[in-house]
C-alpha cells in the first residue's frame, strides 16, 4: 500500500517539475516591443456608385427552355399530357441514377432552380449544378444554367427520361 503513495506521489512531483516559470535574464531584453514604422497610404476617392442592376459578375440568365420530349417510357406519357404530378419537396434527397451512381437535390436556391448535384456519374450529369420542377417535367441544369436533362415521373419513387445528348436517365430510391 505504501508503495502506492509513493508511485503517486512521484507523479505528482514529475508533473509539476514540468511546471516551471520561463523568465528572460538577458540585459537586451525590453518590455516593450519596438514601434513599428508607418506605411505610406494611397489616397482615398470619392464618387458615384453605378446604379443596382447595371454591370454585374454573374452570367446572363439562359433563355427560356423547352421541355425535351420524345422520351420513352414516362416522357412520352408526359408529352401526351399524362404523367404523375411533381413536387419539389418529394425530389429532396439522394436518388440512385441508372443504378451505378447518386444525384442529390436540395432545396437550397440557386438561380432559378434549387442546388444539386452527382457523385459517381459519367457524362453530362457530372456537369449539374441546379435542378427545377417545370409542370410535371424536372430539369437538370449545368452550373451555367444550361439545361442537360429531364425526367418525369413514372412511379411514387421513379422518374425516367433522357439528358440532352439522348443518355437515358433513370431515378429511383
Amino acid at each position: 500500500m505504501q508503495l502506492r503513495y509513493a508511485m503517486t506521489g512521484m507523479a505528482v512531483v514529475l508533473s509539476l517539475a514540468g511546471c516551471q516559470r520561463t523568465a528572460y535574464n538577458d540585459a537586451s531584453y525590453s518590455a516593450a516591443p519596438a514601434p513599428l514604422t508607418a506605411q505610406p497610404v494611397p489616397s482615398v476617392q470619392g464618387g458615384q456608385l453605378p446604379p443596382p442592376g447595371g454591370s454585374s459578375q454573374f452570367p446572363a440568365a439562359p433563355a427560356t427552355t423547352a421541355p425535351m420530349g420524345g422520351v420513352q417510357g414516362g416522357g412520352a406519357m408526359a408529352a401526351n399530357g399524362g404523367g404523375l404530378d411533381v413536387t419539389k419537396e418529394s425530389l429532396v434527397g439522394s436518388w440512385r441514377v441508372n443504378g451505378s451512381c447518386d444525384m442529390f437535390l436540395t432545396l437550397t436556391n440557386l438561380g432559378s432552380g434549387s442546388r444539386g448535384g452527382t457523385r459517381g456519374c459519367v457524362g453530362e450529369l457530372t456537369a449539374m449544378g441546379s435542378w427545377e420542377v417545370s409542370g410535371k417535367q424536372v430539369l437538370f441544369k449545368d452550373r451555367n444554367g444550361s439545361q442537360i436533362g429531364s425526367v418525369y415521373k413514372t412511379a411514387d419513387n421513379a422518374f425516367s427520361g433522357q439528358t440532352s445528348s439522348g443518355q437515358p436517365i433513370a431515378l429511383s430510391r
